[in-house]
């Protein structure tokens, strides 16, 4: 990885152990540490979007409460919500 990318990837995976509530914290940040440095350039971007989102919209999309916007409705957001499913537990 490049340096203008590690320090990318460093950024983002700090900004989804930081996002703000708890539960995201646990659910991005857990994701982000998984599967961050497999995303192409592209779907960085894409995380990087969602990261701009608030909270609370955030934790309803990634686990269902309520539906994504089709702005969000990403193969990025397909795998979060997949990770949430199948791999995430809140304590």
């Amino acid at each position: 990885m490049s340096e203008p990318s590690q320090s990318r990837f460093k950024r983002l995976l700090f900004r989804a152990h930081h996002m703000g509530s708890n539960e995201n914290d646990i659910l991005f940040g857990r994701f982000a540490a998984r599967r961050l440095s497999s995303f192409t350039p592209d779907q960085l971007d894409r995380f990087e979007h969602l990261l701009g989102q608030t909270d609370s919209d955030l934790f309803d999309w990634v686990t269902g409460k309520s539906p994504v916007p089709d702005a969000f409705d990403h193969d990025v957001m397909a795998m979060i919500r997949e990770f949430v499913q199948t791999e995430a537990s809140i304590p």
